[in-house]
């Protein structure tokens, strides 16, 4: 992290974006990240924590500590952020304490994958993204800011419309996160030879779900997958995924076999 600046979140740099304005306490000179700072041969665009850690203010020379917030645009996304970060680390600590207290001798887990939450972002004012874990693939989404979902019946199924269609999603609670949502995109994962290869897979689901080419024709409520394994029960007579792994699905894969039927 570069040096912090005054007045402003105790000068921590994390705590703007990159649309900062930013003014010099001393002598009220703005650096816009727009424009950069010809003086210095600082490109447009530059955002203030970017800038180099030598730099000064054009105008009275006071260094990049003697700097306040003047006015964020950015502020907004930067918070939004914050909160995405809470909540998704939350959810995967939550699932990680399964699988180290339940899941992890289960035959069917892949070894090679670790819990990861990818790709979260705001949708409708709820977080979305996908879980990745050692037994299963997810699309998760949590509660909007205000919204409790503690409430929410476990098992119970509900259909959320997205661009490409609808999707049948699973309530869910933990104590950890509260209550949630889920659509099942793979259990098991024997698929998946390495954790990037999930990690693919879960960016283009995120790609995948607002891409309105990817709607059928016919009624995507009719080709929902009929049934969801549990996450934390699964078959008995499961294969062993310690085995050989084949490569991991393609992208249409995704959208036919987990998310929505085959079109």
């Amino acid at each position: 992290m570069n040096g912090g600046f005054e007045g402003s979140f105790l000068g921590a740099t994390d705590k703007i974006s990159p649309l900062a304005i930013m003014e010099c306490k001393i002598c009220w000179t703005p650096y816009h990240p727009a424009e950069g700072d010809d003086f210095r041969q600082v490109d447009p665009g530059t955002a203030f924590s970017d800038l180099p850690e030598d730099w000064s203010c054009p105008n009275c020379s006071a260094p990049k500590s003697q700097f306040m917030v003047l006015e964020d645009p950015g502020a907004q996304s930067v918070a939004e952020a914050a909160k995405l970060d809470e909540l998704t680390a939350r959810l995967v600590a939550e699932f990680r304490e399964i699988w180290h207290a339940k899941m992890r001798d289960v035959p069917m887990v892949n070894k090679l994958l670790s819990v990861e939450a990818v790709g979260f972002r705001m949708i409708d004012g709820r977080p979305l993204g996908v879980l990745i874990s050692p037994w299963f693939m997810n699309l998760v989404q949590l509660p909007g800011e205000g919204e409790d979902w503690t409430g929410l019946t476990a098992g119970a199924k509900e259909l959320i419309a997205f661009p490409s269609g609808e999707y049948e999603f699973i309530h869910n609670t933990r104590d950890m996160i509260g209550g949630y949502k889920a659509c099942s995109l793979f259990s098991p994962m024997g698929d998946f030879s390495s954790q990037m290869q999930a990690q693919e897979v879960a960016r283009a689901v995120m790609v995948a779900l607002f891409d309105e080419g990817n709607r059928a024709e016919t009624d995507r409520a009719a080709d929902i997958r009929a049934a969801r394994e549990t996450e934390l029960a699964p078959p008995a007579e499961a294969e062993d995924t310690d085995s050989a792994l084949s490569d991991a699905p393609t992208r249409r894969a995704v959208i036919s076999a987990g998310m929505a039927g085959s079109d």
